[in-house]
């Protein structure tokens, strides 16, 4: 019996690539470098500051201008949260069924809080879901299992009764470490992750309303 279906953020439930690759870019401008096309950038954009940082300047963590480049980033971010970032089509009709099915959801983002709470509010779920754990909520992040597992605590649900859904390998992975039913999103950002078919996530679809569909086949009407 489904308890609860828990879902990523950026690039599952909300694209949010126009704002966090603008952020990129405009920082590539800042550094008096060319800005990259969007194409370039957004399939690291569920991977956030440490992917597009890569994508934009080939650079890591172990790089002598990172952690400046990394916390300018993140104010050019913070000052255009929500400009361009909206809900993917379809989102908005699976969380309406799956609230008529009386289920449980909610956000497990890696996400900084400091982002994650404006921003989902801003994308007006805020009043909805009923739990959101950010990247920083928990000791560890994903692939890790504690945030997926903190957020069914939450929720007083039971993992192996439980989904998540995500458009990047960690999340998959996460989800499987948790013990849930795992949803990679074909519509997602993807990133660097492989194919889709060999994260082993339990089902691929390719838009919200699939999900919503196998979801309406599976559970039983209240």
């Amino acid at each position: 019996m489904l308890e609860a279906v828990l879902f990523d953020l950026d690039g599952t439930l909300a694209d949010t690539a126009p704002d966090l690759c603008g952020a990129a870019n405009s920082l590539l401008q800042e550094e008096a470098c060319s800005t990259l096309p969007m194409e370039h950038l957004r399939p690291y954009t569920s991977q956030g500051v440490r992917g597009l940082l890569r994508a934009a300047f080939g650079i890591d963590n172990t790089h002598a201008d990172y952690d400046r480049l990394s916390r300018r980033f993140l104010d050019i971010y913070a000052s255009r949260l929500c400009d361009e970032s909206r809900l993917f089509p379809g989102i908005a009709e699976l969380l309406d069924g799956i609230e008529s099915m009386q289920l449980e959801w909610g956000i497990v983002t890696n996400k900084r809080r400091r982002f994650t709470d404006p921003l989902v509010e801003l994308l007006r779920l805020s009043p909805r879901t009923r739990c959101v754990v950010s990247g920083d909520t928990t000791p560890e992040a994903k692939p890790s299992p504690l945030p997926i597992l903190y957020a069914c605590e939450l929720l007083a649900c039971t993992p192996n009764k439980s989904i998540y859904v995500g458009d990047d390998r960690r999340d998959i992975q996460a989800g499987r470490a948790a013990g849930c039913f795992t949803v990679a999103v074909g519509y997602g950002y993807l990133g660097d992750s492989g194919p889709i078919e060999s994260w082993d996530a339990d089902l691929i679809v390719d838009h919200p309303l699939a999900l919503l569909d196998y979801l309406l086949k599976r559970v039983s009407p209240i």
